[in-house]
């Protein structure tokens, strides 16, 4: 389900205070990094990633395949930071409609 425009302002609103839990090094998006990604999307909700490697479009594609293998929501993203977001089974996020 994509997200709204509000329900990604808020979720900027809420990743604002978070620090990068997940960083992508100069080996780019491994399956470990992958794996890394599902499980701190499960515990948090929504994360922040750092990505160290490549240009922007590297870093554009990182992200893009990102949201793909794990299915979640690209919220953000900032320089070489990505926010990402995926409701839990029980979501402690409670988006806005």
């Amino acid at each position: 389900m994509p997200l709204t425009a509000k329900q990604k302002s808020f979720l900027r609103s809420q990743a604002h205070s978070l620090k990068p839990v997940v960083t992508a090094g100069s080996a780019g998006l491994t399956e470990a990094v992958i794996k890394e990604i599902i499980l701190a999307l499960e515990h948090h909700e929504l994360i922040k990633v750092k990505i160290s490697c490549g240009d922007r479009q590297e870093r554009a594609d990182i992200i893009e395949k990102t949201c793909q293998k794990t299915g979640c929501e690209k919220v953000q993203s900032i320089g070489r930071i990505a926010v990402f977001y995926l409701a839990a089974k029980k979501p402690t996020i409670k988006l806005p409609d």
